[in-house]
């Protein structure tokens, strides 16, 4: 039950209406905390286990939360006696950040990669450190990357970068020993952490028989067109592999079940993950065609933002670096977190 104390609400959760829910959930006990909130603002946390299903079973944890109020400061003691419904229905927002993960071994060595777990490059390890860096001044309350290293160094090596130096910690749901043994038992140590989900459903798209070919080679054995079909139509996949389609199916049922609701909560999410699965993803945020995203490319470790207010995405491109002001002027709240945040460390 430590993970559920992971989590420091920003801003004020909104009403949403039914979701899909992939697989099954259930309740895994009352575990809950509180925090208190500068003014009078109340947190509280429980954790919920969801279990997803593909080909094998694999079990993702996730953190839900209710505010009272809505504040852009970190938790301190203070009193509350708010009613927490009254905050559901108000207004407010809340900042997706995206990041592809920065180059691979197989990139550098032009292989193609999909779900083979493979690390970065140096350059890459720089790109997510650059990423980092971008994104230094913006709250992030959840993080969430695929299963594989590459997304998962990426965001390790961005969180080194925030200002806040809170320690992203993976989430392990996997069995009662797991749980029981990655318990955290100090609270000032929880309410410095940020929790990190760890899902197969946002991998690169599965390659096939593709996987571990060179890309030159493949193309000179089947031709450039078969080889440019199977890398960017939408709905043909590669053989025994993925299509575009098959893959959003999954990266987008999962966005809609676990990270939209963190989203609707007032929770800041950060997801990095992969090339496909993300335009998966955008093809969702920006209801895209399925003409339209073929064309859809985005660069290695270059962090994109979107605001999540009253129910919509709104694509604010890639945050400017940390010493620049654009990213601040995108929303008030951002704003005013930054200001709040300097306040604290000066």
């Amino acid at each position: 039950m430590a993970a559920a104390a992971f989590h420091q609400a920003i801003w004020t959760p909104q009403s949403h209406g039914n979701l899909k829910i992939l697989g099954r959930s259930q309740e895994i006990g009352n575990g809950s905390m509180k925090l208190i909130l500068k003014k009078g603002f109340k947190v509280e946390l429980g954790l919920l286990k969801r279990e997803c299903y593909h080909s094998s079973t694999r079990n993702c944890g996730a953190i839900q939360a209710s505010i009272s109020q809505s504040s852009v400061v970190d938790p301190v003691l203070s009193p509350s006696n708010k009613n927490t419904n009254e905050a559901r229905k108000k207004s407010n927002e809340a900042a997706l950040i995206l990041i592809r993960h920065g180059e691979s071994l197989w990139n550098e060595k032009n292989l193609f990669t999909g779900c083979v777990d493979v690390p970065l490059t140096k350059k890459g390890v720089e790109e997510a450190i650059e990423a980092g860096k971008r994104i230094s001044n913006i709250p992030v309350d959840m993080i969430y990357t695929s299963a594989l290293i590459r997304a998962q160094m990426t965001a390790m090596l961005a969180m080194t970068q925030h200002r806040r130096k809170k320690v992203p910690i993976i989430i392990h749901n996997e069995s009662e020993q797991a749980r029981a043994w990655s318990q955290i038992f100090s609270e000032d140590t929880k309410k410095q952490s940020i929790p990190v989900v760890a899902a197969w459903q946002l991998n690169e798209r599965m390659y096939g028989e593709l996987q571990g070919l060179n890309k030159q080679e493949t193309a000179d054995r089947y031709g450039k067109e078969q080889v440019h079909e199977w890398r960017r139509s939408y709905d043909i996949p590669p053989p025994n592999g993925e299509s575009l389609e098959m893959c959003a199916e999954r990266a987008v049922a999962y966005f809609k079940d676990q990270i939209e609701p963190q989203l609707l909560s007032g929770k800041n999410v950060m997801i990095a993950a992969h090339g496909n699965s993300l335009r998966s993803i955008i093809m969702y945020l920006d209801k895209l065609t399925s003409q339209e995203v073929i064309s859809l490319e985005l660069s290695t470790g270059l962090p994109m933002l979107y605001i999540f207010k009253e129910g919509k995405f709104i694509r604010r491109g890639s945050p400017v670096g940390p010493t620049e002001a654009g990213v601040y002027a995108y929303t008030r709240n951002l704003a005013l977190y930054r200001q709040k945040l300097d306040e604290m460390l000066h």
